[in-house]
């Protein structure tokens, strides 16, 4: 017969050993106080899912680009629903166990694949809950992971947003506090980089704001030419319309948008030097050079 005292001698040296081991090595956790999972690399990559929206809309454009004022326009057809930015690329799954990504693995998806079916649902919640037809995210960062969002939804259609970049450093540097024009420059260059890597790539409409604000009627006819849907005057009326709440990391929140009234976009400032590559970008977007 097992002496319970010799069991319970060796339970305690057995916790003992497992405190001592810890003290020197502390298992890594997650913020949730989870152990984190493996961090060996994972080469399966797991076959797309069906989606629930097959052709979303993805506006790209730069920030300060004028494509708040894109989605009100949109936003005010019967057909189209275009909420505020709804930021899909921070929305992230976390598998926070060891065997998590195994078991995600036998039901054939994977961390990226996941989120993608996150995204795809949030989508389709919305649309669903306004009753229209057609989805539009106008989230300027989307631009920097456009690829990403191709491959989550091949049958996805891009509008892309140009202004010129001179005018969209002009009004970065207006917006902020306390401006550093090689940083802001810096910024708008990337999102640019984007842009023209899309407008090669896709097979995007392509829009200025510049257009948008001084033709709206036949720039928002082109539009819904290429969503398929017919035009609607009303909207060039956005200010009748309920576009939910204006607010910082939403979308614009100045009162030139808020005036409910299509105001013209304001020109580059002729003064201001561009770095090279971003006056080069405007000359291929066709820019008249200053």
């Amino acid at each position: 017969m097992r002496d319970p005292r010799m069991s319970a001698i060796g339970k305690g040296l057995r916790r003992r050993g497992r405190l001592m081991a810890q003290a020197v090595s502390p298992p890594r956790r997650n913020l949730d106080g989870m152990p984190a999972p493996r961090t060996t690399e994972d080469s399966y990559v797991a076959p797309r899912a069906p989606r629930l929206v097959d052709s979303p809309v993805f506006v790209l454009s730069s920030v300060r680009s004028g494509s708040t004022l894109l989605r009100v326009l949109l936003n005010s057809h019967s057909r189209v629903r275009a909420p505020h930015e709804m930021h899909l690329r921070t929305l992230h799954v976390h598998l926070s166990r060891d065997f998590t990504a195994d078991a995600m693995r036998a039901l054939a998806l994977d961390k990226d694949e996941l989120e993608h079916a996150l995204w795809d649902r949030v989508l389709h919640l919305e649309l669903t809950r306004s009753g229209k037809e057609i989805i539009v995210d106008k989230t300027p960062p989307n631009t920097l992971i456009w690829p990403r969002l191709h491959r989550c939804w091949p049958n996805a259609r891009y509008i892309v947003l140009l202004r010129h970049p001179g005018a969209v450093v002009t009004s970065l540097t207006e917006r902020r506090t306390d401006p550093d024009h090689e940083q802001i420059c810096t910024e708008v260059l990337e999102y640019s980089e984007k842009l023209e890597e899309a407008r090669r790539t896709l097979d995007a409409h392509v829009i200025t704001y510049e257009d948008l604000t001084a033709d709206p009627e036949e720039t928002t006819r082109g539009l819904c030419g290429y969503l398929g849907v017919p035009w609607e005057s009303t909207m060039l009326d956005y200010g009748k319309k309920d576009h939910g709440t204006f607010r910082p990391q939403l979308g614009d929140w100045s009162e030139t948008i808020k005036s409910g009234r299509i105001q013209q976009a304001r020109p580059a400032d002729p003064k201001a030097e561009l770095p090279p590559r971003l006056a080069e970008l405007a000359r291929v977007w066709g820019y008249p050079a200053d």
